[in-house]
């Protein structure tokens, strides 16, 4: 695996990223809170579309940190019924509507994991992986920065192997999909 300087590096010293936006919800009814909003049809038929992507290119985790509101729980387990084996899971109260700093924080703690998954929200998470991406494909980075759909996948490659060290421009973009996309792909 190359580096961010194109170099050969050790892929123990590498950390994987993933950046998941939740899949399509249905809106608020009166006086319904915005954490309990569940996904529409499409939304949970994009969960499970985007879960069989991830294991066929074998982006499986080594653990997710999922938001508490409704939609991203569901988004999780519909996902995650496309894993062999799905990873360990922890649902986090700030991940709920943050801003990219607020994530940063929350990815930055010391951890084991290789391959983090976060499932969250707009416009927190496409603010964190426009922040972070600092090389990759210029067309898909673009995509990145003009919208992070619902069911949207970012991974970034990080070359360093302690999350403490995540930092902004401190990755490369290694791919971004969407169930629109990969649609559009297998045409």
């Amino acid at each position: 695996m190359l580096d961010l300087c194109g170099r050969e590096s050790d892929i123990a010293a590498m950390r994987r990223l993933m950046l998941l936006r939740h899949a399509k919800t249905e809106r608020a009814e009166p006086g319904e809170r915005d954490r309990d909003r569940k996904l529409t049809k499409r939304g949970r038929a994009d969960a499970p579309l985007l879960g069989a992507y991830m294991a066929h290119h074998d982006l499986i985790p080594d653990l997710a940190l999922i938001s508490p509101a409704e939609r991203t729980q569901e988004t999780w387990k519909l996902l995650a019924a496309a894993f062999a084996k799905p990873p360990k899971a922890t649902t986090d109260e700030r991940i709920y509507n943050a801003s990219a700093d607020q994530l940063m924080n929350v990815l930055s703690e010391p951890r084991k994991a290789r391959a983090l998954l976060l499932v969250g929200h707009n416009p927190g998470m496409q603010d964190l992986a426009v922040e972070l991406i600092a090389a990759g494909d210029a067309a898909m980075r673009e995509r990145v920065t003009e919208k992070l759909p619902t069911s949207g996948l970012v991974v970034i490659d990080l070359a360093f192997d302690d999350w403490a060290l995540l930092h902004p421009r401190a990755g490369r973009l290694e791919r971004f999909v969407s169930p629109r996309l990969i649609a559009t792909a297998t045409e």
